[in-house]
């Protein structure tokens, strides 16, 4: 797990300062690697790469470079491939030998190898750039879900990339600007976004699954997969034994590391089944005890406030499974002050703001594991996959006919400046996004209603919701040079669930009713029958306090630059009753009151850091 940056011209040689450009760039990137630093510098193309160690510490440096009778190849890369001894043995092979057992090395000669039909054999998480000196080819490519980040921009004919977008930002010229479809993404759609923009004109993300080619024709952007809908013919025997396969095969993967490796334990279904799978191997195969971590908040069993998205707090389960498992388990505590300090580094690790201390707890979380593990395996995208979130059983939610995680659209225009809300109209850009992704939906004429009405909100599920979890994971985790692996975004567990009929899917009505079936042999019954409860937020009301105070203090300084963004009127309105005349949740589940204040420090935070230029 890395970060890297570069740049590339074609048609002309780069310029001799380019060489303190990109190590500022890479500079920017230090925290996803903290172990190492490389560059690569040539006439045409630039790299750049910090590096977190976690296989093979003296044959994984970065850039990596392949001599060949017909070129030179260099590459960047930042993930974690999952099939490498398969493709190391077919390489070898086809003739070629290898100095070490690092991932990088297998890429790179996968591509001298396979070309660009290299991302048609890697199952992993990735992001990556290769530089052919001889076609003067950069070849860049990105994870099937989009795990690890990459963005890009055009300038003057160089193609600026970078695993951040704070890394593009320190090249000459790239500019903040926010313009109309940013403000949109950033107001309308946030902390969520519409695949492959980012909310700064002229700087786009790879999307995931894709696939990008810049020569002396310019750049080419291709999709290499997608979630394919064929009919399912297994029974629901075959299904079980089929997704089970899946999911034990993906976290076993999952488990190599030459650095210290723990999972993340909530007591909940999704990472019960990590760690029981984990600790399985780990039994099997006579390795130490495995770590496990889980996180809380000082004082939140008294304070904790019983709701349909939160209907219990973790400690009980928690300690449920440590006691049917053969692990070593660490609690970690946070305080409320430490939530609302660590608002502004979880928006600097996003480049924008975020999901409030959603975002800051889970760096917290990483930040005190850190000094004892280095790789995290965690329960993240089940809900996704399986049909775990509400909104995939309520009918308010379904005919919502907008995203089910961010239905308070009104409320949103409301926030915005009253001269903004004039030009930039959120429920039709919402709405525009909304039908185009419903219009990638493939449905069969074999589906049932229910199931076609699944697959859609499946869709935006995995496309929309899933990617800004994943977003988060990898910034949280990476800001700490911390790396989370998330098993249940296997593609070929996801592919297969996919085509799983919704009555299946649901079994019994319940929330991953076939997952809780699958796992009634091997987890205790309250952890199968556990209604699902999401990620732990604080409950202290001294949180409430501290975060209205921070946005209090904002607002009385009529010159802070969230006045020319959004309605002052509102925010006010919004101090005074406490969070609740924004009536509906910012975001997902758990934004509410005290978070919305919270993502609001964080809107001012980010516009007195970034300085974005508003243009209209």
């Amino acid at each position: 797990m890395c970060g890297f940056t570069g740049f590339v011209n074609i048609k002309e040689k780069l310029h001799e300062n380019s060489k303190t450009i990109l190590k500022n760039m890479n500079e920017s990137l230090s925290k996803r690697g903290p172990d190492e630093d490389g560059y690569f510098v040539s006439d045409n193309a630039y790299f750049a790469h910090k590096r977190l160690i976690v296989i093979d510490p003296d044959g994984g440096k970065q850039p990596m470079i392949e001599h060949t009778s017909y070129g030179d190849y260099i590459i960047c890369y930042n993930g974690q491939i999952y099939n490498t001894k398969e493709l190391r043995e077919i390489l070898i092979k086809n003739g070629f030998t290898f100095k070490g057992h690092c991932d990088t090395e297998v890429i790179l000669k996968g591509y001298i190898h396979f070309g660009k039909e290299i991302v048609h054999h890697l199952n992993g998480i990735f992001a990556f750039a290769i530089w052919n000196s001889k076609d003067k080819e950069l070849f860049m490519a990105r994870d099937h879900f989009g795990v690890k980040p990459l963005f890009y921009s055009i300038f003057h004919n160089t193609l600026v990339f970078g695993s951040e977008i704070k890394a593009m930002f320190q090249y000459p010229g790239i500019e903040k600007i926010l313009d109309s479809q940013g403000i949109s993404e950033l107001l309308g759609i946030g902390p969520s976004h519409t695949p492959g923009t980012t909310i700064f004109k002229n700087i786009y993300e790879l999307k995931p699954a894709h696939f990008a080619v810049f020569n002396e024709y310019g750049l080419k952007v291709n999709r290499y997969w997608k979630l394919h809908s064929e009919e399912h013919t297994d029974n629901l025997a075959q299904t079980c034994h089929h997704v089970r396969y899946l999911l034990k095969d993906a976290i076993e993967r999952q488990l190599v590391s030459d650095v210290p490796l723990c999972t993340f334990l909530s007591g909940g279904l999704d990472s019960s089944i990590i760690t029981k799978f984990a600790a399985d191997f780990y039994e099997k195969e006579n390795l130490p005890l495995l770590d496990t971590y889980s996180i809380d908040y000082v004082d939140n069993d008294k304070n904790f406030v019983k709701s349909d998205f939160q209907p219990n707090s973790d400690n009980y389960y928690i300690d449920l499974m440590c006691k049917n498992l053969h692990t070593k388990h660490h609690n970690i505590v946070i305080d409320t002050p430490e939530l609302a300090s660590y608002l502004y580094d979880s928006m600097i690790a996003r480049d924008m703001p975020g999901m409030a201390d959603i975002d800051s707890s889970l760096l917290l979380f990483c930040k005190h594991v850190k000094p004892e593990q280095t790789v995290a395996l965690t329960g993240e995208c089940a809900d996704e996959i399986f049909g775990g979130y509400p909104w995939f059983f309520r009918e308010d939610a379904l005919n919502s006919g907008t995203f089910p995680w961010s239905i308070a659209i009104s409320e949103r225009q409301t926030l915005l400046h009253p001269d903004l809300s004039k030009k930039v109209h959120l429920k039709e850009y919402i709405d525009y996004r909304y039908n185009e992704s419903l219009e990638e939906v493939e449905i069969l004429d074999t589906d049932s209603k229910e199931t076609a009405e699944k697959r859609k909100i499946s869709y935006l599920t995995l496309n929309w919701f899933m990617q800004t979890l994943l977003d988060r994971s990898d910034r949280m985790a990476m800001y700490n040079g911390f790396e989370l692996r998330v098993p249940f975004c296997d593609y070929r567990l996801a592919q297969y669930v996919w085509n799983i009929p919704w009555e299946m899917k649901a079994l019994n009505g319940r929330e991953k009713g076939l997952l809780r079936y699958i796992c009634k042999d091997f987890l205790p019954a309250e952890i199968v029958d556990r209604k699902k409860s999401p990620y732990p937020k604080t409950h202290n009301p001294t949180y409430l306090a501290k975060v209205k105070d921070m946005l209090t203090n904002i607002m009385q300084n009529p010159n802070a630059p969230i006045n020319d963004l959004l309605n002052r009127k509102y925010i006010l309105e919004i101090l005074d009753t406490n969070g609740s005349s924004f009536s509906r949740p910012w975001f997902g589940q758990l934004m509410t009151g005290p978070q919305l204040m919270a993502y609001l420090c964080q809107v001012n935070m980010w516009l007195e850091r970034y300085q974005p230029r508003i243009e209209l």
